[in-house]
């Protein structure tokens, strides 16, 4: 499985040294740029930072009810988390297994 990221270009840069190909950076449209990412049955993960994802908030949120698979995966960007910062994959180990697994 592939992983792809939608970020800024800062994050860009750190993404592609650790070796991921698929980087579209700072889209105008997510829900199209998400449909076409998910055209390629290869990507498992998608990256987005915060910033984007608070945008596309709504958007996001929409798109996750639908699908399940890649799974949108939300990563600080150069400033850090963001205070209000909710971790969705401890909530969909939580789901999957059934007790808090986040460290505290």
């Amino acid at each position: 499985m592939k992983i792809a990221a939608i970020c800024d270009k800062d994050t860009a840069m750190g993404l592609r040294l650790a070796g991921i190909q698929s980087i579209y950076i700072d889209p105008a449209q997510i829900l199209i740029l998400l449909e076409d990412i998910t055209k390629d049955n290869d990507v498992g993960v998608i990256f987005i930072t915060e910033a984007l994802a608070e945008q596309f908030k709504r958007d996001l949120k929409d798109y996750r009810m639908i699908h399940h698979i890649p799974i949108i995966v939300e990563i600080p960007d150069k400033t850090g988390h963001k205070p209000d910062h909710v971790d969705f994959v401890s909530h969909l180990i939580k789901r999957a297994v059934g007790i808090d697994v986040s460290k505290k």
